[in-house]
């Protein structure tokens, strides 16, 4: 077995070494340094300088030509073949799967353009990240729970396309903070004391020692959670350390903060009734009418609300549109706590994109602020009924 190895790794280099032997030894190092020693077809990225089954490092890469550099060869041209054989413009470095698939298997499939897509958005993607000084490094900490039925999972790759070319994670995986295989549904009634207890234990073993120790400079926070429990984790952040919240976006589906989108103006309405239980109607993703917050605390309820003209699913476009809404929560909970009793609690009542409800957390000074009691919207328990509380 490990004689027939070296024979097929001895075999496949006299290959490769026929293939670009036309090809000046600048070009080949050139070649590598953009393309950073890994396959450039779009998707693979495997490193060529390393076996994926033996882990053993050596060459494995293939110099492919886009355009033949014969002209009886794959996308080959009478005159352009011969004067592009050994054009750096014209090579691709692949993985010996992708270079057999564009010459043998598909070759009607992979034409000049879209070969030479590739090589262009991966080639600027490599520049591009190593023009990124070390400030720039970033964390990136995903956190998911069940909405309802649903477990989506918020995606590493997904991430980083998102922080690009703004920061560059400093580690090849993320801090993962989500309870995996979870059999409980937000309607259970020992949903929320399981998810809080396993986001807060996984918080102070994956993340807190870090703090501690300073390893951690900045966070980028992606969630995709049910809203009490996004608060939980921005509490668990905090103001102190250095994050930047992400949002999934609709149309285009993406985490990247968009350019388009009209400037929000937050609204906060104050109550029309002064005393009483007071109550924080969340209107921003869509809109909560007060009676159904006064079937849940009684007629006599005192009931803020921080809205917009037109609440909307998909209205968080900006990073503009979240700096906006921390500093109008900061102004609310301000007013709140100068109206109402200090020993108060502030019902919470929130329809709201998962980047603000992971900022209501970070926000919030739970030395300063009044306890919030967080409820969750859930048809299957008849609406709103109370999920947890930020003390």
């Amino acid at each position: 077995m490990v004689v027939s190895s070296r024979i097929k790794q001895f075999i496949d280099e006299q290959k490769r070494a026929a293939a670009a032997r036309h090809i000046p030894e600048t070009v080949k190092l050139r070649l590598w340094g953009k393309s950073a020693g890994r396959c450039e077809y779009t998707g693979c990225n495997s490193p060529l300088w390393l076996d994926p089954v033996t882990k053993a490092e050596f060459n494995t890469a293939y110099i492919a030509h886009i355009i033949a550099d014969k002209p009886t060869g794959p996308r080959g041209h009478p005159t352009l073949s011969p004067a592009l054989r050994a054009e750096i413009s014209n090579l691709m470095l692949l993985c010996d799967v992708h270079h057999r698939l564009i010459d043998k298997e598909d070759v009607a499939g992979h034409p000049v353009a879209l070969l030479l897509g590739m090589k262009k958005r991966h080639e600027e993607r490599v520049e591009l990240l190593g023009s990124l000084t070390p400030e720039k490094r970033t964390h990136i900490v995903l956190y998911d729970a069940r909405i309802g039925t649903q477990h989506a999972g918020v995606s590493f790759h997904e991430a980083v396309e998102a922080i690009l070319p703004d920061r560059f994670p400093a580690e090849s995986r993320a801090i993962e903070l989500g309870l995996k295989n979870s059999f409980l549904e937000d309607k259970d009634p020992t949903f929320w004391a399981a998810e809080r207890e396993h986001l807060q234990a996984h918080f102070e073993s994956s993340v807190r020692p870090r703090l501690t120790f300073g390893d951690v400079k900045h966070f980028s926070v992606f969630g995709f959670a049910p809203q009490p429990l996004l608060m939980v984790l921005g509490g668990l952040l905090s103001d102190v350390y250095a994050s930047d919240v992400y949002q999934r976006h609709r149309e285009p589906n993406t985490w990247r903060w968009q350019e388009d989108g009209e400037g929000q103006l937050y609204r906060i309405i104050p109550p029309t009734r002064s005393g009483g239980t007071p109550a924080l109607n969340l209107s921003l993703s869509a809109t909560i009418t007060n009676d159904r917050i006064e079937a849940v605390l009684g007629p006599d309820c005192s009931i803020w609300t921080l809205s917009i003209d037109n609440p909307d699913n998909d209205f968080l476009r900006k990073r503009a549109h979240l700096t906006e809404f921390r500093q109008t929560f900061r102004h609310l909970l301000d007013h709140v706590k100068a109206i109402h009793d200090p020993g108060s609690v502030l019902h919470v009542f929130p329809a709201l994109p998962v980047a603000v409800a992971v900022e209501i957390g970070r926000v919030r000074m739970p030395k300063a602020d009044l306890p919030l009691k967080v409820y969750d919207q859930n048809t299957k328990n008849g609406g709103f009924s109370e999920a947890l509380v930020l003390a």
